[in-house]
């Protein structure tokens, strides 16, 4: 039988320093949240990270798993320090991010959902990335591998890297590069590596729109773009926040989306099914109001949109289709 798991000290996590933490919420996934840890418990070549998972869950925290809680000691063993959390009562998606946010002071913080599992030398692909770029994140959309055989061409066009260093760009609704999102879905990015012939150990950084599920932000950067701090203007039923975080670090510093992608969706259903509002069209029509100096969001482009932003909350919609945002409660 397992012994009893220290939670830890939130105070003495956030004073270590480190260079890279691990930012996970988590919500009535003990199966999942098992195999998300092991992942990270099987990273090499990155500087000792710490973890932080927040738990939302309905009953008790799923580190009260022996498979959870085994991983757990097991990231400890490697030297990577876990703090465990629960963060109740629930006030929604954005605010759980903005509080994990706040327990770490690691210079870079990779957001990474409880249903992704990464394979070996994943973060530290993220890490060499985002020091050699010098933007504000970079990420892995995660591959759905119930469609490796689903081969979509007609998305690959979407497809577009970046000659150089990633340069900001302000990216809305109705416009081509809101599409770019449509090369998350299903397997496609698998499909486009497979025609790169990238050679070992080497990656390309691609324009994007927004990733889900496994993005790696330099703190200073979310921070100065407002992090999630907008959480305050949604209702608790929402979904988007990262789509609207990461359109705020895109307009100032940039940002891309990395090949190959070591991220892999557990196509497990979301646990978080209450999703009425979406956060980045509240914060995009509020930061286009009057005095602004940006036209307001339209509302028939954000309809006609709905779909890009990752609305569905099946498995089916997630990878087979195109990527929900921020589906940990």
């Amino acid at each position: 039988m397992s012994r009893p798991l220290e939670t830890r000290s939130a105070g003495a996590f956030r004073a270590a320093g480190r260079e890279l933490d691990v930012l996970v919420p988590t919500r009535n996934r003990a199966t999942e949240l098992a195999v998300t840890l092991a992942g990270l418990a099987a990273q090499e070549d990155v500087p000792r990270f710490g973890v932080v998972v927040s738990d939302q869950s309905d009953g008790p925290p799923p580190w009260a798993h022996p498979a959870v809680a085994a991983m757990v000691r097991a990231l400890r063993h490697r030297g990577c320090p876990v703090l465990l959390t629960r963060r109740l009562p629930r006030r929604g998606l954005a605010e759980h991010r903005a509080y994990l946010l706040a327990a770490s002071s690691a210079r870079y913080v990779l957001c990474l959902d409880d249903d992704v599992w990464l394979e070996p030398g994943t973060v530290a692909r993220l890490w060499t990335a985002i020091r050699e770029l010098g933007c504000g994140f970079v990420g892995n959309a995660v591959h759905g591998l119930s469609y490796l055989e689903d081969c979509r061409p007609e998305t690959h066009r979407h497809y577009a890297e970046w000659p150089g260093k990633p340069v900001p760009e302000r990216i809305r609704p109705g416009t081509p590069e809101w599409d770019r999102a449509r090369i998350h879905s299903a397997a496609n990015l698998l499909h486009v590596t497979a025609g790169l012939e990238l050679e070992p150990g080497g990656w390309r950084a691609y324009k994007i729109s927004w990733i889900g599920g496994c993005v790696l932000y330099d703190r200073a950067c979310l921070v100065a773009s407002g992090g999630f701090d907008f959480w305050h203007r949604l209702p608790e039923r929402h979904q988007g926040e990262d789509v609207a975080a990461q359109l705020a670090v895109l307009e100032r510093f940039g940002g891309a989306g990395i090949l190959p992608s070591g991220a892999y969706h557990l196509e497990s259903p979301t646990t978080v099914t209450e999703r009425d509002v979406e956060a980045w069209e509240v914060v995009l029509t509020d930061d286009a109001g009057p005095g602004s100096g940006h036209p307001p969001v339209s509302s028939s482009a954000a309809a006609a949109n709905t779909s890009l932003t990752g609305t569905s909350v099946t498995n089916e919609s997630r990878c087979g289709q195109l990527p929900s945002p921020g589906r940990s409660g």
